[in-house]
């Protein structure tokens, strides 16, 4: 019964919500996660929580070595589905009331120099297909700072090379036009008249292709992009999301205003948009230092 009641929840986020697919299984999983630890208690039923064992919970976490972030969103989980379950009147009070989330640091998010970026650029062999699709890929999430999801969701029919643009599908089922440069452009027209052609197995309108001629999913990027860092020799932990990171800062370092920057990302919230100012901002510091002669 219990696995059945997530299963309404994430029905109502997929539904009434419009939630993405990784948005819902990461609300099942924590919510799993939680009636896991409630059978440990003995509770075998959502409906006979109280707070207390809500925090019992919260402190079982951080006895794991949970990250602040990972309690705040297992927290977050558990309430929304309590709103839920009073809404649909499975529960007659809301044990989450008045709980608090972890106190969060802010961290800001880790991005590559513009000289390590040029490098990964250039790993990919474009003398192969694969190679010619691995660098469209890397030029168009430096061009666009499109998330991975939105990347392997791309169509052919998304793509105007003509007018550089390209029609993506964000959080919520968000659509927005982005813009991308010339360079990722001329990769991109490579890739679809030489690397594409010789991927395609049957007729498919996914835009980046694996080996089997398939669409080319989060994980087939992830280790793309790995696979292209350690051959440049980059120290750092490299993912998709580290190249979204960087395209906003080179942006914001080159004179771009935050408004413009939160229009390409999708951003709903401009609050959302503002940690990478700080990056700036700390970039701008440690030039001072380096170069006043009384700093």
């Amino acid at each position: 019964m219990v696995k059945q009641e997530i299963e309404w929840f994430i029905h109502y986020l997929s539904v009434e919500k419009g939630l993405s697919e990784n948005t819902q299984n990461s609300y099942r999983l924590d919510l799993l996660s939680f009636a896991s630890f409630l059978a440990q208690e003995n509770k075998y039923s959502f409906a006979e929580v109280d707070k207390s064992d809500i925090l019992h919970y919260i402190v079982y976490l951080q006895q794991k070595g949970r990250a602040p972030a990972t309690i705040a969103r297992q927290l977050a989980a558990i309430k929304a589905f309590y709103r839920f379950r009073l809404m649909e009147g499975l529960q007659e009070r809301e044990p989450t009331q008045d709980l608090e989330s972890p106190k969060l640091g802010r961290r800001l998010p880790k991005i590559l120099t513009q000289r390590e970026m040029e490098k990964l650029l250039e790993q990919p062999d474009i003398t192969k297909p694969a190679g010619l699709r691995d660098r469209a890929i890397l030029e168009v999430l430096y061009a666009t700072g499109l998330r991975v999801s939105e990347l392997v969701s791309l169509n052919v029919g998304d793509v105007d090379c003509n007018t550089g643009y390209i029609r993506c599908t964000g959080k919520g089922d968000k659509e927005r036009i982005v813009p991308i440069g010339s360079i990722a452009v001329f990769y991109l027209k490579n890739y679809l008249n030489e690397g594409r052609t010789k991927l395609i197995k049957r007729s498919v309108e996914a835009l980046f292709l694996n080996s089997r001629g398939q669409r080319l999913t989060r994980q087939g990027c992830w280790k793309i992009i790995k696979k292209y860092v350690r051959q440049a020799g980059i120290k750092k932990v490299v993912t998709p999301h580290t190249i979204r990171h960087t395209f906003a800062t080179h942006m914001l370092q080159n004179g771009a205003d935050l408004r413009s920057v939160q229009e390409i990302l999708g951003h709903s919230d401009i609050s959302t948009t503002q940690i990478y100012t700080h990056l700036t901002t700390k970039r701008i510091r440690e030039i001072y230092d380096r170069t006043h002669p009384r700093a």
